[in-house]
């Protein structure tokens, strides 16, 4: 069965960074599991893995422009060291999530300033992913109507999907 949109995917895959560096994987842990032509993963994964089947393994080199976005210069803001609570728990690379649920990163601590970049920590980056397809399978009407992937029974009762 080939991926087409509405088909549930499940993958694995190993993400690597300009360098080379695993910045993330699924290898040796349950694969990614997603409903297709949703909008789930990034635009260019899901470009190549269109029309891909089961047991087809390839990498893709995906622009920043098909995955997080370029980095935004407005994105990046300076503000009043005044304006947090917590001032000596602030260091140059702490992940700040903000009450409308935005996250931030401290990029610079100086005097009385903080500067906050709000762009994607993948932006502006080209990301490296080798990828094998494990299974598809028609998405059932409850996850066409919820438009996520729901966790199917097996035939022992449980809900992990490798168990029979």
């Amino acid at each position: 069965m080939a991926i087409l949109k509405d088909t549930v995917v499940s993958i694995h895959y190993t993400l690597r960074d300009e360098k080379g560096d695993i910045m993330d994987s699924s290898q040796g842990s349950n694969p990614l599991q997603f409903l297709f032509g949703r909008g789930v993963v990034i635009k260019g994964l899901e470009n190549a893995l269109a029309d891909k089947t089961v047991g087809d393994s390839f990498n893709v080199k995906i622009p920043p422009e098909d995955a997080y976005g370029l980095e935004v210069m407005e994105n990046i803001q300076t503000v009043p060291l005044s304006q947090f609570q917590e001032k000596e728990a602030l260091v140059v690379g702490t992940r700040l999530q903000l009450n409308d649920g935005t996250v931030a990163e401290v990029t610079k601590i100086d005097n009385d300033m903080v500067s906050l970049d709000f762009n994607h920590p993948l932006a502006g980056k080209t990301l490296d992913f080798d990828v094998t397809v494990e299974a598809v399978r028609d998405a059932t009407s409850a996850e066409l109507d919820q438009g996520q992937v729901q966790a199917q029974e097996s035939s022992c009762g449980c809900s992990d999907p490798d168990c029979n």
